[in-house]
């Protein structure tokens, strides 16, 4: 009777460290962001706080990893390879440039992606329907056609758009290849202003003075980073500055139509928590924002010198003062 009762005893025993293991594991994630900006960091949020509506909490069932490549490419790789040797379970990329580092290291981890412009341009899926990868998630391309009528509604006499972007990140060349034909529609002429880091950013716009009439920047993470150099030319020559996403403005840009980047953030979080209980990324989707919003900020059109007008202002879902 003795024997029985310690087999049964260390059966318990044994059952209740195994129901401890299980009980005490976590979800790893890792997130992999290309440079820390408000658009990118809101993403990131928006997709913590959707997942712990979701269940995983952070400290309770799931552990994040969260990794910043400071705009170096080098150190994307080395982020994804760290990710891979650590053994997460999920990778969130927010940013196209980091989407591809770890979509370079491994196709079994499950990525998901957010702030991508044109995953299938970037080479991370088959296509927009079908991904026929280990990756899926959000797009963030934005309505860069009213974001080229919003400049024209403030400015009419608009004939000539510099555009300052990283020709290295290939959002940016997607969103600037459409910009060059909605332009060429509306009768105006795109003139490039190239950028390959942030200290860039200044140079690139003061190149810019007296050969436009406006500026825009798309949602280029690299100018994106430096945006206040960019808005101190644009206040000193007087010309409106629209951009490609509402953090931008909100640090001293003119105007935009954007998507919110916190929802995004939350959107892909829903297709992470699919994929967490076992859908396979390959058959997902990529997905879109069905929602944009104009923001204007009144403090810029005083420092530029621009009259926003009356409709304009009217139509705005955020006014910045």
């Amino acid at each position: 009777m003795k024997k029985w009762m310690s087999t049964v005893v260390a059966l318990v025993l044994i059952l209740g460290m195994a129901l401890g293991v299980s009980a005490g594991e976590k979800v790893k994630i890792g997130i992999t962001q290309i440079v820390e900006h408000p658009a990118l960091d809101a993403s990131r949020q928006g997709f913590v706080d959707t997942l712990a509506e979701l269940g995983y909490v952070e400290g309770d069932n799931v552990v994040y990893d969260i990794q910043s490549a400071q705009g170096d490419l080098s150190i994307a790789q080395t982020i994804a390879h760290k990710f891979v040797n650590d053994g997460v379970d999920l990778i969130l990329a927010i940013a196209t440039p980091t989407a591809q580092a770890a979509a370079n290291v491994t196709q079994d981890v499950p990525i998901v992606i957010t702030a991508v412009t044109d995953p299938v341009a970037a080479g991370l899926v088959d296509s927009i329907e079908v991904p026929g990868t280990n990756v899926t998630g959000t797009s963030d391309l934005t309505p860069v056609a009213k974001q080229l009528e919003l400049l024209v509604k403030i400015k009419p006499t608009t004939k000539r758009v510099g555009v300052i972007y990283n020709a290295g990140e290939t959002n940016s060349v997607v969103q600037v290849d459409l910009a060059k034909q909605v332009a060429k529609t509306m009768g105006l002429r795109v003139v490039d202003a190239t950028i390959f880091n942030s200290s860039g950013v200044l140079q690139a716009a003061q190149s810019l003075v007296g050969r436009v009439d406006a500026i825009y920047v798309p949602t280029d993470n690299t100018a994106a980073s430096s945006i206040e150099s960019v808005v101190m030319v644009a206040e000193d020559a007087g010309l409106p500055l629209i951009v490609g996403e509402t953090g931008m403005v909100r640090r001293g840009a003119l105007a935009t139509v954007s998507i919110d980047y916190y929802q995004l953030g939350c959107q892909t979080a829903h297709m992470a928590a699919k994929i967490l209980s076992g859908e396979s990324p390959k058959n997902m989707s990529i997905e879109y924002m069905d929602s944009e919003s104009l923001v204007v900020n009144l403090s810029a059109a005083e420092a530029m010198g621009i009259q926003l007008p009356e409709e304009v202002v009217a139509e705005a879902a955020e006014v910045i003062r």
